[in-house]
């Protein structure tokens, strides 16, 4: 590239015209380059002061070099300046405030002028390169992209894509899936990135997506529209579970996703390394969902907990290994499918929990509202779980229980109110003893019982509260799965080695069931009240 400074016109056009075709770049930009390369040595030999400008023909590779100095009355800068005098000699009719300029004669190349304009030059084209490989490929995330493997780099492969490079990094990858460098990979581009060293084309053969492009390419009524996949789920290189819908009656979207037999199945099957795909009708239905994405394993019953995003699922004693998997696999998958939290039961399990809640339950009523064993069995048998239902519900739910009458009623209601203002005078003694400030009390929503979390949490003035995010504050705490079987540490989960994110941890009231727009409510209630807002904001 140095010999593009000292090269005739010809020659200056031709490796302009090269450099452009042979990295994708507009020549424009090489011949800008080139400019700038001529502009920086000749500040090096006129003097950096000067404002130097170069310019190349680009049609007939014509050069010229001249400096930019201002007509002035008396000059301060003899770098920029000329006098009005001298510039008549430049340029006829100039003025004073005028701008002219000053040809210079072209400058001649030593090795080191050229060692300078050649880093110069390969720098532009170097940055114009990296800046055409992001704006070919940022549209492209969710893509699938074949290439061939360039190189091994500690466990993540780097794939030659053509006019890029991407990489697939170690936890992007198929386990147990052995690649060499020339092999040929059809991955997904998962992300497109600007990093200081220049855009980072992210791809992976793990992503759920990319069993659903694979069958998008195998199965042509995916791709038209016709049957669309609602959810994937990936235990990579081992198992996968899809949930596909048709939008035609006449289609059976399994079979079509099957194909003849198994044709279809089987190509993304082998594209992904022998890894074993259930295919799941899906269904707006979530119990019924969940019944198909347990499959292979039979359930009793499905108990939905739609506040806390859970699921509980009865099966029977001989299907509860089934249900679980291997190493927790079966029931994993389908929690991702769902995007619920399963609880695997047994029938003797579910039995044990309902009879435990049915006992605790009875025992709060016995002790609450003093009443003997039969009643507060009888209330927990029509429904009643909590002292609140009772001291709140319609007089008549109450008065309809058999052997019960309106007078009861009454009185176990005057019962329940009484026994919830003793739990309240607990929890603001208990607040107070962990010195929570009263104006907290004051605040919309808040209870004496979650003004006792917050001071256990570290909350315990106005401005503590007020400078909590909503998130911090209310975000119910992710349900995670629970199951039984041989291995519960989930190794296999991708959350396993990193630990709870925040979003898993919670907010200190995220067991109250307040919602984000309550928390944001409490949260400008107490900002108003710690005096942050002036007045008129307020």
């Amino acid at each position: 590239m140095a010999t593009a400074i000292s090269a005739n016109k010809a020659e200056l056009l031709a490796i302009a015209d090269s450099v452009a075709r042979e990295k994708l770049i507009d020549r424009e930009i090489v011949i800008e380059a080139m400019e700038d390369a001529i502009q920086r040595a000749a500040k090096t030999r006129y003097g950096a002061e000067n404002d130097i400008r170069a310019k190349i023909d680009g049609k007939s590779g014509d050069m010229r070099l001249w400096r930019v100095v201002e007509v002035v009355e008396q000059v301060d800068d003899y770098f920029k300046q000329v006098s009005l005098v001298d510039a008549q000699k430049l340029q006829k009719g100039a003025v004073v405030g005028d701008f002219i300029v000053d040809p210079l004669p072209p400058i001649e190349f030593g090795r080191i002028q050229a060692q300078a304009a050649k880093q110069i030059i390969f720098q532009k084209v170097r940055d114009a390169e990296r800046e055409r490989q992001f704006d070919e490929f940022k549209d492209r995330a969710g893509e699938i992209i074949t290439g061939v493997v360039k190189r091994v780099e500690f466990g993540h492969v780097v794939v030659d894509l053509g006019r890029a490079e991407g990489v697939i990094r170690r936890d992007q990858q198929i386990p147990r899936e052995v690649v060499r460098v020339g092999d040929r990979v059809r991955s997904l581009i998962a992300s497109v990135r600007r990093e200081n060293r220049g855009p980072q084309i992210f791809l992976s053969r793990a992503h759920p997506d990319f069993m659903k492009k694979l069958f998008a390419q195998e199965v042509p009524e995916i791709y038209d529209g016709i049957i669309e996949i609602k959810a994937a789920a990936r235990d990579p290189g081992s198992r996968a579970k899809i949930g596909v819908i048709s939008h035609d009656s006449s289609i059976d979207p399994v079979g079509a996703c099957v194909g003849m037999k198994g044709s279809r199945v089987q190509a993304v099957v082998q594209e992904m390394q022998g890894e074993k795909i259930d295919i799941i009708p899906w269904s707006p239905d979530t119990a019924t969902f969940v019944v198909n994405a347990l499959q292979p394993a039979q359930v009793a019953r499905v108990v939905i907990d739609e506040e806390e995003s859970r699921i509980e699922v009865v099966v029977p004693d001989d299907q509860l290994s089934l249900a679980i998997g291997r190493r927790g696999q079966n029931v994993r998958l389908a929690s991702q499918l769902t995007g619920s939290a399963i609880d695997i039961l047994t029938e003797a399990d579910a039995s044990e929990k309902r009879q435990k809640e049915f006992v605790e339950r009875s025992e709060m009523f016995q002790n609450e509202l003093d009443v003997d064993e039969t009643l507060a069995q009888l209330l927990v048998a029509e429904g009643f779980g909590a002292l609140e239902e009772v001291a709140y519900v319609e007089l008549s739910e109450i008065a309809e229980i058999e052997g019960f009458d309106e007078e009861l009623g009454q009185e176990l209601q005057s019962r329940a109110q009484e026994a919830l203002d003793r739990r309240e005078q607990a929890a603001r003694e208990e607040r107070r003893g962990l010195g929570v400030e009263d104006g907290l009390a004051e605040i919309p929503y808040l209870t004496e019982a979650m003004l006792v979390t917050l001071g256990k949490a570290g909350i315990k003035t106005l401005d503590d509260l007020a400078d909590l995010a909503s998130d911090e504050l209310v975000l119910k705490k992710r349900a995670e799965q629970r199951r039984r079987g041989p291995d519960k540490s989930d190794r296999g989960n991708d959350r396993g080695d990193r630990g709870q994110s925040e979003a898993d941890k919670g907010g200190v009231l995220g067991d109250y069931g307040l919602s984000m727009d309550q928390g944001n409510e409490i949260i400008m209630a107490a900002r108003h009240a710690a005096g942050w807002f002036a007045e008129d904001e307020a």
